[in-house]
């Protein structure tokens, strides 16, 4: 099993990616590129808007338009039109930022937050404390925090078959499994869920029909790391970038696995050596993915 380089998009965070079944599309964002992307599976139509702030998240809506994750707003968009600003998740720590944004099973976007590392320019930004948490926003603009404000670096928000839901403190390089009421859209009884590996950080994820967890290794990982329902290490796929970042399914049997990932930090003789990252692979992995849910 090998990754394919699908566009060489040269994201400076590639994230957030997920897939449109109406139209047969990729959607995802450059989180310091400031811009949105859609794309067909093959790499052809790919579309580009800017955002006006660092676009952290985006998810997909029931009326066909999109939910995104800025610096500190979530907002409505609907593929080149305005961002019309719907949440502020956390209006009084004005030094965090949103990272990782999802829709969840429930139809509420997902969010994570974070000590923003990213100065107005774009460059990096010393983190000195772990101030995140998770958060659901429903559609009419409630914000409901689910957990403590003691996550570091929010990544993935995945769901299970049988009601657990699985995130990631990237700085504290540990995946966790908590409890989720669907029908109260709470989390609780946070435990560790993965398997040490020596590969990397956990960055963004996604389920397969299997019910195991494909995380991208950041931070020179090189590789998605497969975790079965128990949290052991499945399987490890090598990949041609050193930071990848985001993951999903897609393509009409959703058999085809989509990576995105970054150029955060790295040297212009890195970049000059290694001329993929920030590119979009894909590859096959022999099993399927389950369809993205909608906010709404």
């Amino acid at each position: 099993m090998s990754a394919e380089l699908v566009l060489p998009a040269e994201d400076i965070v590639g994230e957030s990616i997920v897939w449109d079944s109406r139209l047969a599309r990729l959607v995802w964002v450059d989180i310091v590129g400031k811009r949105l992307q859609r794309m067909a599976p093959d790499g052809s139509d790919h579309e580009i808007w800017e955002a006006p702030d660092f676009v952290t998240s985006v998810g997909l809506r029931a009326d066909g338009g999109a939910v995104v994750g800025l610096t500190r707003d979530v907002a409505l968009w609907d593929f080149g039109g305005d961002f019309r600003n719907l949440a502020m998740p956390e209006p009084d720590v004005p030094d965090n930022r949103m990272n990782d944004g999802v829709v969840g099973p429930d139809g509420a976007f997902w969010v994570g937050t974070m000590q923003n590392n990213l100065n107005p320019d774009g460059t990096p930004k010393d983190m000195t404390r772990s101030s995140g948490a998770i958060y659901r926003i429903t559609s009419d603009g409630a914000v409901s925090r689910l957990t403590e404000r003691n996550i570091g670096l929010t990544n993935t928000l995945a769901w299970t078959s049988d009601d657990h839901f699985i995130s990631a403190d990237t700085m504290a390089n540990q995946i966790h499994i908590y409890d989720y009421d669907r029908a109260a859209g709470t989390i609780s009884n946070p435990r560790r869920f993965d398997a040490p590996i020596d590969r990397g950080l956990p960055d963004g994820s996604c389920m397969d029909d299997e019910g195991c967890l494909w995380n991208c290794r950041v931070v020179g990982g090189c590789c998605l790391a497969r975790y079965a329902p128990d949290g052991s290490i499945d399987r490890v796929v090598e990949l041609p970038c050193s930071w990848p970042t985001s993951c999903t399914f897609g393509g009409d049997n959703l058999d085809t696995l989509f990576v995105t990932s970054a150029r955060f930090t790295m040297s212009d003789a890195h970049l000059a050596a290694n001329r993929l990252e920030g590119g979009l692979f894909c590859l096959k992995p022999g099993v399927r993915g389950v369809p993205a849910n909608r906010f709404g």
